[in-house]
């Protein structure tokens, strides 16, 4: 090839900083002017989208941002997509004229990448003479079965015709005397046959019904192929081509050329696990459809998704396998997250794929099914609240952990703040729920005791206001019997304190309280003004404290601790997130100190690997403990 080739082919050494600065030498309002009615809206630019037909203007143009987007049909890019999806150019022939344009000197081409280049261009070649060959054995005598299962699934001959289905014969050296123009070498490259030490190189398809799978380009870079014969049990019902140079199956979407353009139209991008199930899809009309390739969905995969669409869904089985290969995606996805970028899910009713669904209740039936897609969060909390049985307080604390450790996978810091506040509000609804006040306004049965209150006396009357004479009094008598009896500590205090600062958290926190042991008495005195009295004050607490004898936290109590929902800056939301991270130490404390003095006691008296090995993790696990709870206090200090 001649050295120019090479540039046309687009081996040229891009780097992102060289792109970043012909990005930024491009006006995007005056290049897309050139086609497009643009009208000046305050700091951007509106018009009708020119990837879809509208009426109304819903495509945008940001020159300080550096790109267009539009709300309508998810189109979106900088200039350089402008000009490949809009112009139609290759991305070399788009940065070429760009570069031209802005007076920017084009790198030299890499000769090592156009080599590779070179070799897969002709592995291109085979991997086409492969698909025809395919293909033409389907319509052969041979291909019978293929055609008869084919019909038996209900696909239309142009469905048949559109993705390019095959058919492998049985011969062992069926492929190899078909394409003998390509060296074997070629062949064993390309992943259409199989070396053995010390035997000869065999086809890996043989008696298959076949799938060519495409680039984003359209280009066959692989195959898949679905096993026609019954009773062969030790074949794999379906087989993918290997990792080549082509082709990384953790870097592919089937189907992904096909559904992208039809993912602009309708704003979404729906995962299904296979590619038969792809095709069932699209024969219902729902075009915007992919599926990985024989692995769960891949990081790279999900990066792949979220240039097209915001929040793609992903649509798994109904059988438990289903429900794992949702959640291990799930977990690739959370150290992803970025804001506006998440995934949804969908589950198909149990025994059903997309196909059974579609043919036993119909195309609309899946749409609802879609439309009812799942956020994260909720798939997280129902999968994680089903897994085991919550019936002790031990598998309630495992619960809370498995929580936690999702959101300790997120990356992105406002992303895990908010999940985790969703994931530790369902928590405490789940395990703490809300009691019901012990005296309701009004009459009849408002009145009524609560089964199973245990707090002060019951005489069928509502307790006087918390701050009357005689509430002073019954304070007074419980807080001198519980003198002594709970500890005073920083941790205690500043919780202590953002209660009175914030009292409409005292509700929500009560019950998870009321079962701590061996809190400060003063929470003794809050939790029976949090029973009295429905909406509480700030003040009004602070003055009951005084007049049964207890002081109000003073900031000398908590030194050192310095969260945010102690100043007077920190918004209500935000408070609240941060008192409920304290409160969850505050309560989890005594729990892991009374099993690390369990495990410690064992230790000393059997002196076993095992009771020192459940010493050394409780240990390490109050060490984490303590290190949190700096951190929290120095973060939310700071923040």
């Amino acid at each position: 090839m001649e050295p120019g080739a090479f540039v046309r082919a687009g081996f040229l050494m891009l780097t992102p900083q060289w792109l970043d600065q012909l990005r930024s030498r491009v006006t995007l309002s005056a290049l897309i002017g050139r086609t497009t009615r643009l009208q000046k809206a305050g700091r951007e630019y509106k018009a009708c989208c020119p990837f879809h037909n509208e009426k109304t203007p819903s495509f945008t143009v940001n020159d300080e941002k550096g790109f267009y987007h539009c709300f309508g049909c998810g189109a979106h890019g900088d200039a350089i997509r402008w000009m490949t999806d809009h112009q139609g150019l290759s991305f070399v022939d788009a940065v070429k004229e760009l570069a031209a344009e802005a007076g920017m000197d084009v790198p030299a081409p890499d000769p090592r990448a156009a080599r590779a280049a070179e070799k897969r261009d002709t592995l291109h070649d085979v991997m086409n003479a492969a698909q025809d060959w395919f293909a033409r054995n389907l319509a052969s005598p041979e291909g019978e079965a293929a055609r008869v299962y084919l019909a038996t699934r209900g696909f239309a001959a142009h469905t048949v015709a559109r993705f390019g289905f095959g058919y492998a014969p049985e011969g062992r050296q069926a492929m190899k005397e078909a394409l003998s123009r390509f060296p074997e070498a070629m062949l064993i490259e390309a992943g259409l046959r199989i070396e053995v030490e010390n035997r000869d190189p065999y086809d890996r398809f043989r008696g298959r019904l076949m799938l060519p799978i495409e680039d984003a380009r359209g280009r066959v870079i692989a195959f898949g192929g679905r096993i026609l014969a019954k009773g062969k049990t030790d074949a794999p019902k379906y087989l993918n081509s290997p990792d080549t140079p082509l082709f990384d199956k953790g870097r592919t979407l089937y189907n992904l050329h096909r559904a992208a353009p039809a993912a602009r139209q309708s704003g979404r991008m729906i995962v299904v696990e296979g590619y038969m199930d792809v095709i069932a899809m699209a024969a219902a009309g729902i075009a915007e459809c992919v599926a990985p390739l024989g692995t769960a969905l891949t990081e790279n995969q999900i990066e792949l998704l979220w240039r097209h669409v915001e929040t793609p869904i992903l649509c798994f089985d109904g059988d438990a396998a289903g429900q794992r290969a949702a959640m291990r995606a799930v977990s690739r996805a959370l150290p992803l997250l970025r804001p506006a970028h998440s995934l949804r899910i969908v589950r198909l009713p149990e025994g059903l794929d997309p196909d059974d669904l579609i043919r036993a209740k119909g195309a609309r039936a899946m749409e609802d099914l879609l439309a009812g897609a799942r956020g994260l969060v909720d798939v997280l909390w129902e999968f994680e609240r089903d897994a085991l049985p919550l019936v002790t307080p031990e598998a309630k604390a495992g619960l809370k952990a498995r929580l936690l450790a999702h959101v300790d996978a997120i990356q992105n810091p406002d992303i895990a703040g908010l999940y985790r506040r969703d994931l530790l509000d369902r928590y405490s609804e789940f395990a703490f729920p809300r009691r019901e006040n012990r005296w309701q306004q009004g009459g009849g049965q408002g009145n009524a005791r609560p089964k199973g209150s245990q707090r002060g006396a019951w005489n069928g009357r509502p307790p006087p206001a918390p701050s009357s004479p005689e509430s002073i009094d019954r304070l007074r008598r419980r807080f001198d019997a519980a003198r002594g009896s709970g500890a005073r500590d920083a941790l205690s205090a500043a919780v202590l304190a953002g209660l009175i600062r914030w009292p409409a958290q005292l509700a929500r926190h009560a019950e998870a309280l009321a079962r701590t042991p061996g809190l400060d008495p003063r929470f003794t005195a809050l939790l029976d003004c949090c029973d009295a009295m429905d909406t509480l004050e700030s003040g009004e607490l602070a003055t009951i404290l005084s007049k049964i004898g207890l002081e109000v936290p003073a900031a000398a109590e908590y030194s050192g601790l310095r969260f945010s929902f102690l100043h007077s800056e920190a918004g209500e939301e935000q408070a609240a997130s941060d008192l409920t991270q304290a409160i969850d130490l505050l309560v989890q404390r005594p729990v892991l100190e009374s099993a690390l003095a369990q495990a410690t006691a064992r230790f000393e008296s059997e002196l076993s690997e095992e009771a020192f090995a459940e010493q050394q993790r409780l240990l390490k696990r109050k060490l984490e403990f303590d290190d949190r709870l700096r951190q929290m206090a120095t973060r939310q200090a700071g923040s």
